[in-house]
């Protein structure tokens, strides 16, 4: 049995439900793609099997046949990526193999290094906003028309009639290279709060990858003006990141304080059943966010630093601060 195989259907078991080892280079589990029954919740009719040293999943509920390499794209195409990857150092692709050669772009995209636009000090709204929430001006700029500013970047809006002022937020790359941006609005009526605009659409939507050093543990927070409190941080600004992808050794999730957001809950329960180490704030902390924290006069990094868990520890310490 190959170990990379091996290695890679152990990966993405999490994905299969009722996934189990019958026995030696055999597995069974709900098929993912037909889901085996509606009615009964127990069938498991999709298997593993190895066959000339490579493995072939098959369905005996709806006739799915495909190998390991196609199947695992199919569940997961950044794993799948991963596996190709492997497979092709270790000269298990291409002709002959069941696995296909994996596919290199070397051509790196070219994107406008500078924002031009003036920085939010220089906007009398946009720096008394940012500095009662505590937040440096000079890290941020401003759109007094944000509608035409993307426009120039990306053809974003069709209709820019009733345009409007934003801080704009710019992300980078490791590189410095401009990748996107999001606008906040500054006032409250206007919705959405925030508006993300990729420049480019292969990268993560993170504000931060210009600062970070992947030697020291990576807090992963919730937005921007937050990451900016955090030392060596990142700031979600889209659900569908996909962090394991980046290779990052050590990262720790910070999610609001939301202990009544069903939501919320979920999104750290995941995590920690992924193996990740996560934050979980303490009971006498009443803020919902870093940023409120900050200004509650609460010593964020001595906070961080005491409220990381992970594993069974990590799932206990849940039960305890929900509080649903």
């Amino acid at each position: 049995m190959l170990h990379i195989d091996s290695k890679y259907i152990g990966l993405v078991s999490a994905r299969l439900a009722k996934f189990k080892r019958t026995k030696d280079n055999l597995y069974n589990f709900r098929c993912p793609f037909c889901g085996d029954s509606k009615k009964n919740k127990n069938k498991t009719r999709g298997y593993l099997f190895q066959k000339k040293g490579d493995f072939i999943f098959k369905c005996h509920n709806c006739g799915a046949s495909k190998g390991f390499s196609t199947f695992i794209k199919e569940i997961d195409p950044t794993l799948h990526s991963q596996y190709t990857m492997e497979r092709y150092k270790s000269g298990l692709t291409g002709k002959g193999r069941f696995t296909e050669e994996p596919t290199f772009t070397f051509k790196k995209p070219v994107f406008k290094k500078k924002v031009d636009l003036p920085l939010a000090s220089e906007d009398p709204q946009s720096r008394i906003y940012l500095k009662k929430r505590g937040l440096d001006p000079d890290k941020f700029y401003y759109a007094d028309r944000f509608k035409h500013f993307c426009n120039k970047h990306k053809p974003t809006f069709e209709d820019t009639k009733f345009d409007h002022p934003r801080i704009v937020i710019p992300m980078y790359d490791s590189d410095r290279s401009l990748i996107g941006f999001q606008g906040r609005s500054l006032d409250p009526s206007q919705k959405p709060k925030y508006l993300t605009i990729m420049l480019s659409e292969e990268s993560p939507k993170l504000y931060g990858l210009d600062t970070i050093n992947e030697e020291e543990p990576i807090y992963i927070v919730e937005g921007p003006f937050d990451s900016t409190l955090v030392e060596n941080s990142v700031a979600m600004c889209g659900s569908d990141v996909d962090i394991r992808s980046l290779g990052w050794s050590n990262y720790i999730w910070v999610f609001d304080n939301e202990p009544r957001n069903r939501e919320n809950i979920n999104r750290v329960s995941r995590v920690i059943d992924n193996g990740d180490k996560v934050v979980l704030w303490p009971q006498n902390i009443v803020e919902k966010d870093i940023n409120d924290m900050f200004l509650g006069g609460q010593n964020i990094k001595t906070l961080l630093e005491s409220n990381t868990y992970s594993g069974l520890e990590a799932k206990l310490k849940l039960q305890s601060w929900k509080r649903i």
